[in-house]
């Protein structure tokens, strides 16, 4: 995608958030919260506006050269086959974004 769009002065970005704090599941944020952290765990669930303070800076000019970047927003629990089996991640989000 960011090839096809980049000669339209597209550039096109994928954020991959990690576990991430919302009203959706709020009984799995108490367990998880209650549970003894795992060593190589990223950590309790960020909140949202972690996630939008990336996506912002790939909306605005300072990465007016970026495209065709994947961008984990994860704490880290990507970063290897240390992710637990059982672990589940909302999937990317892609950006398209017109300079």
């Amino acid at each position: 995608m960011a090839r096809e769009l980049g000669s339209r002065g597209i550039t096109f970005n994928v954020v991959g958030p990690g576990l991430t704090e919302t009203s959706m599941e709020p009984a799995a944020q108490r367990r998880a919260a209650r549970e003894p952290q795992d060593p190589d765990s990223p950590g309790p669930p960020r909140q949202a506006e972690e996630i939008a303070a990336t996506v912002a800076f790939l909306v605005s000019e300072h990465a007016a050269y970026i495209t065709g970047a994947v961008v984990p927003v994860d704490g880290g629990a990507g970063m290897g086959p240390l992710i637990s089996r059982d672990c589940r991640l909302p999937p990317a989000v892609p950006l398209a974004i017109r300079t």
